[in-house]
């Protein structure tokens, strides 16, 4: 009997040890969500801030603004956090990835995109010496030799709001902020099949210079350009595409991204071999920049898609980024 109520109440003792551990956990998870919340608060409040002065055109202060939380718990701490690959360094197989990302699939995408690149530049060549050969031949033929032939507009919106959210995202994780953006809905691409997305940098102004009549003038000089500038302006403009091939495995080749590229290299007087090296190091830093980082890609392009603002999208980022792999 004495060993029955022993045993009783060395259970009540365990049952309250229990009780108290579990209610101090509660009380600690409380106070870690109490701790956050304010922080979130006050980061969404700046990007509110950081909106009002982007919708203005006052984009130096948007981007003071954005400086003043970078880096900092509660703040921005995915702007300007992505590491880029040693200049040293342009193969995939010198490299030691981190967390359980295989070597070998990405250079399979890293050469696939390659070979969008090296074909989209081709095709843009035809199209300059052969005026007939239209936008529209180009995009089918660009279909048939993936072996894709996607007619919906549903699946182009679909391609768009990721190639976008790639730019987008390269850009933010590389310290450039983007001013604005736009993506065609499914119903703009049912009127006009060829419906473009953009987004805008700020500090990506050059990009106004870019163009035939500039390049043939060689009014676009090193000058305009830092190599920083040109080093992310190259993983920038990649970021589409390497999103494309992240996501679907193939890109729908043709664009126009590429031939910028093309034309600013070529235009800052870069050799052939020059322009080889400097858009493959740019393919590898962005494949592995985006290959981190799905779900923040994923949740970005779904607010993109749905025109939520600047401010709106860095928060997304900012609440899915995967802070061990930038």
């Amino acid at each position: 009997m004495a060993a029955e109520e022993a045993m009783a109440a060395a259970a009540a003792v365990v049952m309250v040890v229990v009780g108290v551990v579990v209610a101090v956990a509660i009380s600690e998870g409380r106070v870690v969500a109490k701790l956050k919340q304010p922080e979130t608060i006050r980061r969404r409040r700046a990007l509110r801030r950081v909106d009002r002065e982007l919708e203005n055109g006052n984009y130096k202060a948007a981007l003071s603004l954005v400086k003043q939380l970078q880096g900092k718990p509660g703040g921005l701490r995915g702007f300007g956090a992505a590491q880029q690959v040693p200049r040293r360094v342009s193969s995939l197989d010198e490299l030691k990835l981190r967390g359980e990302v295989e070597t070998s699939s990405l250079k399979l995408i890293v050469d696939s995109i390659l070979h969008s690149i090296k074909y989209s530049l081709e095709f843009a060549l035809l199209e300059e010496e052969e005026e007939e050969f239209s936008h529209e031949s180009q995009l089918i033929i660009g279909k048939l030799m993936n072996g894709e032939s996607h007619d919906s507009p549903f699946e182009d919106h679909l391609t768009c709001m990721q190639h976008e959210a790639g730019h987008f995202l390269v850009g933010y994780l590389l310290g450039v902020l983007p001013k604005r953006y736009k993506v065609p809905s499914a119903e703009d691409l049912m009127q006009d099949r060829f419906a473009r997305g953009k987004v805008e940098f700020l500090g990506f102004e050059f990009l106004r210079d870019v163009g035939m009549e500039t390049m043939s003038k060689k009014i676009f000089t090193k000058g305009k350009l830092s190599n920083e500038t040109l080093k992310k302006f190259l993983r920038v403009i990649l970021g589409g595409l390497v999103a494309e091939h992240l996501l679907f495995g193939y890109s729908e080749l043709l664009h126009s991204d590429v031939e910028k590229l093309d034309r600013v290299l070529k235009g800052l007087g870069f050799t052939v071999d020059e322009v080889d090296s400097q858009v493959r190091q740019a393919t590898v830093d962005t494949v592995l920049i985006l290959s981190c980082h799905n779900e923040s890609r994923s949740s970005l392009a779904e607010a993109m898609a749905l025109g939520r603002s600047v401010g709106f999208c860095i928060d997304t980022i900012e609440t899915t980024l995967n802070f061990k792999e930038v």
